[in-house]
């Protein structure tokens, strides 16, 4: 998937879904469009905890609810920083959530500044994400942020 494309069609997603839908269709289009997605999900800060909101994948996961600081969704609240992990299991901060995942990228969708949700995604794909994900996702966090 060509991302300029992917992020005009996630801008139409915006704009013609009601809010209640909104974060759903656009984590659903990702899920879809790109093949090395094998999950993908936004994360809604709620107090000092990361809460899991619209997800898509085979299955859920079991961490629906994340401590700031803690995992790499977690660490990426703290720091407001994306974060790509191109070998979850050799990373120490990672909470698995399944068997098959080799890589994950976490962005944080901030509004004024505040850190208000993440997007999350896994890939069953070592070394799945670089520079253009990161990139790409940052844009949409950014569209997002105003949703949140």
């Amino acid at each position: 998937m060509d991302y300029d494309i992917a992020e005009q069609k996630i801008k139409e997603i915006i704009s013609e879904s009601d809010s209640s839908r909104l974060l759903q269709n656009c984590i659903g289009y990702l899920y879809e469009k790109f093949a090395k997605y094998s999950w993908a999900g936004i994360y809604i800060m709620k107090g000092n905890n990361l809460v899991l909101g619209p997800w898509k994948g085979k299955q859920a996961t079991e961490h629906t609810k994340i401590p700031i600081g803690k995992g790499i969704c977690g660490h990426a609240a703290k720091t407001g920083r994306t974060e790509i992990v191109s070998d979850v299991s050799s990373d120490d901060r990672y909470l698995a959530c399944f068997v098959s995942t080799r890589s994950e990228i976490v962005v944080p969708i901030k509004k004024n500044g505040k850190i208000v949700g993440e997007i999350d995604i896994d890939s069953d794909i070592p070394n799945a994400f670089d520079s253009k994900d990161a990139v790409f996702l940052e844009k949409i966090a950014d569209m997002l942020a105003k949703h949140i």
